[in-house]
């Protein structure tokens, strides 16, 4: 019987049993071996009535103690709550109003079985299959889910289905991320972008990332026709236009982000000034500022640790984040996030080979059947989540799996 009906079935017990004593005046004998309904006993470690469940996993404790759920252990400095054992005791223990599969941090120990929509048919089924309120890609457990797909409006067959995938409100076409599938922008002349038509019809018909003048097919192109065409365009190069917050030349690019503020080839007023703000040394990537007004401070800035940052900066962010196979592995919550190692997204979702390694068992599909805990989880082989549920793994293919 799960933990759930068992409390409300002991809660049905105790209300029958006190309207016995209301309408008979009479009172049940303890039971012989003892109690388990108080502040001490329901959290000694001991199974003091003999029922078979111990502190917190008895009914009783949830109905008559405060050590249950409603308090976190005397005296314990805060703690994410995101091991198998804190997320399965019925105990706050991390004192922040919510317990076990009710935390993130438990939600996110998948074998545990706290989330219930994690395939593509639970995420598009229209169910609150975990009856927590979200239903299918509103669900965390299907937006976060490593082999989810239903849920990516991007892709031909999402932007064609009908559906919100993304919960962001739009549907198929009408939403920005499906503007680079064919079945919402076809390309009306595929090839060079080297002629005129080409170059000023908004699509990437050479399907290289630029569009007409962005791309140097065009801009760089000898045709005079070509040229004159592109340089009667709006422009993002003198310093007042990139410092206005303005897409000038509307080639999705904002002032100092854009390359023709900053560049090599940039204007030297508009350079020296995106320069002076740029977030690429030590001192402006450990400083706390959005030294750019991207939105994006220190170390979260992709400037810190991109082609122009300085080796110092590069140096410190690789330090302080949790992104590395070295610090996803070193036992620290190196980002101060409340989230060590694979617990971290920084690790838990990387795509680099060496931390996909230590993180996810079915990184490689070999490790799903050697008999060893190779992600350092808890769970061996197809009692890992990932080896159950990755389309890669075939070792897994015909035996239970967690949460079925």
């Amino acid at each position: 019987m799960h933990a759930r009906n068992v409390v409300v079935a002991a809660l049905g017990l105790f209300m029958t049993f006190m309207t016995t004593v209301s309408a008979c005046d009479y009172i049940i004998l303890p039971p012989v071996l003892g109690y388990e309904n108080d502040e001490e006993s329901c959290v000694d470690g001991v199974d003091n009535d003999a029922d078979g469940v111990i502190d917190c996993q008895d009914p009783d404790c949830w109905i008559f103690s405060n050590r249950c759920g409603e308090f976190p252990a005397d005296a314990v400095a805060f703690d994410v709550e995101d091991t198998v054992e804190e997320c399965t005791d019925f105990v706050d223990n991390d004192g922040n109003g919510f317990l076990d599969c009710a935390e993130f941090g438990c939600q996110d120990i998948l074998e545990l079985c706290c989330v219930m929509e994690f395939t593509d048919a639970l995420c598009s089924d229209g169910l609150d299959n975990d009856y927590n309120g979200d239903i299918d890609c509103a669900d965390r457990g299907c937006r976060l889910g490593a082999f989810v797909t239903v849920c990516d409006e991007g892709t031909e067959e999402t932007c064609a289905d009908g559906r919100d995938n993304d919960s962001d409100a739009l549907f198929d076409c009408d939403d920005d991320d499906c503007d680079g599938t064919e079945i919402c922008n076809p390309n009306p002349d595929p090839g060079p972008e080297t002629t005129l038509d080409r170059c000023r019809d908004g699509f990437d018909n050479d399907g290289n990332g630029f569009v007409d003048c962005a791309d140097f097919g065009c801009s760089q192109a000898p045709d005079p026709e070509i040229q004159a065409y592109c340089d009667s365009l709006p422009t993002e190069v003198t310093l007042d236009d990139c410092r206005d917050g303005v897409d000038n030349d509307g080639n999705g690019f904002t002032d100092c982000a854009d390359f023709s503020c900053s560049g090599f080839d940039a204007d030297p007023e508009s350079a020296a000034f995106c320069a002076a703000r740029s977030e690429t040394s030590l001192a402006r990537c450990s400083d706390g500022v959005d030294n750019d007004g991207n939105g994006f401070v220190d170390c979260a800035d992709f400037s810190c640790t991109g082609r122009n940052a300085q080796p110092e900066a590069i140096a410190f962010c690789e330090n302080v984040t949790e992104r590395s196979a070295a610090n996803c592995s070193d036992g620290i919550d190196n980002d101060d996030n409340g989230f060590i190692d694979c617990r971290d997204n920084g690790c838990r979702f990387s795509t680099d080979p060496a931390v996909k390694t230590l993180c996810q068992e079915s990184a490689d599909p070999a490790n799903c059947s050697d008999g060893i805990d190779n992600d350092n989880d808890g769970f061996i082989d197809c009692a890992d989540f990932d080896c159950a549920y990755n389309p890669e793994v075939t070792a897994c293919a015909d035996v239970n799996k967690p949460c079925e």
